[in-house]
C-alpha cells in the first residue's frame, strides 16, 4: 500500500514538472520579438546571395563571348536551347548567332550545357525568382534576329575570357518583364487546346416499388385428376367377353360353284368313193 502511493504522488510530480517545463518555454517566446522573416524583401541579405556556391539557377548566355559551337545545344537532354545561326549579309565570312533562345521553364538544371561551352559563354546564375502570369515569358531570348551578334573568335593561346558579372544579364531581363506580360509574340502560337468533353446526362432514378401495391396472386395449382377405380379381373372378362360376341357369328355358308360347260361333238368327216 505505502509503495503504491509512493507512485502515485510520483507521478502528480512528474506531471507538474513536464506542464511547467512546456509553459516556461511557451511564456519565453511569449515576451520575445518575433522572428518570422518577410520573405524575401526584408532580409538582410538578397536571398541569392545565400545560397550554396553550386546552386543552379536560371541559365545565362554571354553573347560577347559566345562562340557559335552550338555544343550546349547538342548536350542539351531536353532541347530548352534552339540556337540558329546564319552567314552575315555584309561579310559572308562572317557567321552571326540569329537566334539563342532558353526556355527556362523547360530546364531540368543539368548543367550539362555548361559543361562544353569553350569560354563559359552559358553559366548557371543564382536567380531563381521570376513569377510570371504566362509560363511562356520563361523563354529568354539571347539573340535578337533583327541585331544578330557575330560569333567570338577565340585568340590561340587564350585563357581567360571577359565575361559580365554573373546573374546580371539575366537579371536585368527578368526586372524588364513585368509579371503579367503578354506572352512573348516571336515563339509560335499555342496548339489549340481540345474542347473538354461533355458530362454524360444523369441517369433518371430507376423507380422503386411503391409499398402499396399488393403482391401477385400465387397461380393457382391444376387440379389432381380423379383416381380411376380398379377394375376387377371377372369383371374385366366378362366385359371382354361382351365385346368378343359379335366377331364369333357363324359365318353364312359358301355359294355352289357353277357345272362345267359341256363339250361340243366333232364334226364326221363324209367318205369319198372312188
Amino acid at each position: 500500500m505505502n509503495q503504491s502511493a509512493a507512485t502515485y504522488l510520483g507521478n502528480i510530480k512528474d506531471t507538474v514538472q513536464s506542464f511547467w517545463h512546456g509553459m516556461s518555454i511557451t511564456l519565453s517566446y511569449l515576451l520575445r520579438r518575433p522572428t518570422t522573416i518577410q520573405y524575401p524583401d526584408r532580409t538582410p541579405l538578397p536571398v541569392r546571395d545565400t545560397l550554396p556556391p553550386r546552386y543552379r539557377g536560371f541559365l545565362e548566355v554571354d553573347a560577347d563571348i559566345c562562340t557559335g559551337c552550338q555544343a550546349c545545344e547538342r548536350a542539351c537532354p531536353i532541347g530548352c536551347i534552339q540556337i540558329n545561326l546564319e552567314k552575315d549579309a555584309a561579310n559572308p565570312k562572317q557567321r552571326v548567332v540569329t537566334q539563342f533562345d532558353i526556355d527556362e521553364a523547360k530546364c531540368m538544371f543539368c548543367g550539362l550545357c555548361v559543361e562544353p561551352c569553350p569560354t563559359g559563354a552559358i553559366q548557371h546564375t543564382r536567380e531563381f525568382e521570376a513569377s510570371q502570369r504566362s509560363v511562356r515569358n520563361l523563354t529568354f531570348r539571347w539573340a535578337d534576329p533583327l541585331k544578330p551578334f557575330p560569333v567570338y573568335k577565340v585568340a590561340k593561346g587564350a585563357e581567360y575570357f571577359p565575361r559580365a558579372p554573373l546573374g546580371s544579364l539575366v537579371r536585368a531581363k527578368i526586372e524588364a518583364r513585368r509579371w503579367d506580360a503578354p506572352p512573348p509574340e516571336f515563339l509560335p502560337p499555342e496548339a489549340p487546346k481540345p474542347p473538354a468533353a461533355k458530362a454524360p446526362p444523369p441517369a433518371a432514378p430507376v423507380a422503386k416499388p411503391s409499398a402499396a401495391a399488393a403482391p401477385a396472386a400465387p397461380a393457382p395449382k391444376p387440379a389432381a385428376a380423379a383416381p380411376v377405380p380398379e377394375a376387377k379381373p371377372a369383371e374385366l372378362l366378362k366385359a371382354a367377353a361382351e365385346t368378343a360376341a359379335p366377331a364369333a357369328a357363324p359365318a353364312a355358308p359358301a355359294a355352289p360353284s357353277p357345272a362345267p360347260a359341256a363339250e361340243a361333238p366333232v364334226p364326221t368327216t363324209p367318205e369319198v368313193k372312188p
